[in-house]
């Protein structure tokens, strides 16, 4: 399931809690995909607390607590980092990290915390909500068996990736757009994982990140940077956006698009998708200007998006566009006339 398509299930387990009808979900898939970022995006948006459970660093006593003599009874101290209302408030997130990594002595200690939400006396506060995550098998990530009563507790949500989606958080978080253009451009790389070599950098969600930070600090370092491109997602990988940051030199002006004067369209594609991504980030950039500035800039955009000869392409700009900025381009008066061009390739 497409990331984005998690992401609304999550949102809606989250808010079930309140009404009692949360499931506890867990997210299967290889190592960079952004499965904990799903989650952790749960508690930024509602800031609440996200409390990260490592089972595999745990022994089932950990779980359990410390027994301690009350009277005639033995009585059990939980953990303090299992949610309290108190402690940590009324609602939040309790994420089973890596769950599968864990030793079966460990999740079966888990069995009745994720399903009946309770260990011994201890209960988890009803507005928590319950996810996890952990690699498949086949990654060659440290993992067991997941047993069957475990699994049985759970509703299972395999993660792919999808480039779409990873452009729409790319924008929304400042990354690179010379990254966001090489994916366009090579939208196998976004990720490109075979367990079967056990490569030690590989193109991921997660080393893309790594290497939009490598092109902020190994820019200006010339052969170094190839270096230290590969080093986050690969050695294949890293040639290649070396290679097409620097053919960016020969980039048109983007100032004079957007003064909407005469510019040549590149002829090669890789620097078409890289206009393209770079005028999204500059409309971006646009939002924090008066409503008159922004709708100018958008404009422009919108007007040199009809003037590619590949009419998918400026489709692909525009589309983007749209997931940056949101409704506002639909009030652009250039948005009608570029619709009414393309309706065509929109339809068919």
């Amino acid at each position: 399931m497409r990331p984005a398509h998690i992401a609304t299930v999550l949102e809606q387990e989250f808010l079930s809690t309140r009404e009692g009808h949360h499931t506890p979900v867990m997210l299967w898939g290889p190592p960079g995909v952004g499965k904990s970022q799903l989650v952790l995006r749960v508690g930024a948006r509602h800031q609440v607390p996200v409390i990260d459970l490592r089972l595999s660093q745990m022994e089932p006593s950990d779980l359990r607590g410390i027994p301690f003599r009350h009277g005639d009874f033995v009585e059990w101290a939980p953990p303090a980092v299992l949610p309290d209302a108190e402690r940590h408030g009324p609602v939040g997130v309790l994420f089973l990290d890596e769950i599968n990594a864990a030793p079966p002595s460990v999740s079966a200690a888990a069995y009745q915390l994720i399903l009946d939400r309770r260990l011994g006396e201890y209960r988890v506060p009803a507005g928590w909500a319950i996810f996890a995550a952990g690699n498949r098998q086949g990654d060659r990530g440290v993992t067991y068996t997941m047993p069957a009563p475990l699994a049985n507790r759970f509703a299972h949500f395999e993660v792919e990736t999808n480039l779409d989606d990873w452009v729409s958080w790319a924008y929304a978080n400042g990354i690179d757009e010379r990254v966001i253009a090489f994916l366009r451009f090579r939208p196998e790389l976004l990720f490109d994982f075979d367990p079967a070599h056990n490569p030690v950098a590989f193109p991921s969600p997660r080393s893309w990140e790594f290497a939009h930070r490598a092109l902020q600090k190994f820019a200006s370092h010339g052969s170094l940077l190839v270096n230290t491109l590969q080093a986050c997602v690969g050695p294949a990988a890293g040639i290649e956006l070396g290679a097409f940051v620097a053919n960016l030199d020969n980039l048109p002006d983007l100032d004079a698009i957007l003064r909407r004067e005469p510019v040549t369209l590149p002829r090669e594609i890789d620097l078409q998708y890289a206009v393209a991504s770079a005028l999204v980030g500059r409309a971006l950039r646009a939002k924090s200007e008066s409503q008159a500035e922004a709708n100018a800039v958008y404009g422009a955009i919108l007007e040199f998006a009809g003037r590619f000869r590949d009419r998918e392409m400026g489709v692909m700009l525009v589309s983007d566009l749209h997931r940056a900025i949101g409704q506002e381009i639909f009030a652009v008066p250039e948005f009608s006339p570029w619709a009414q061009a393309v309706a065509e390739v929109m339809l068919y």
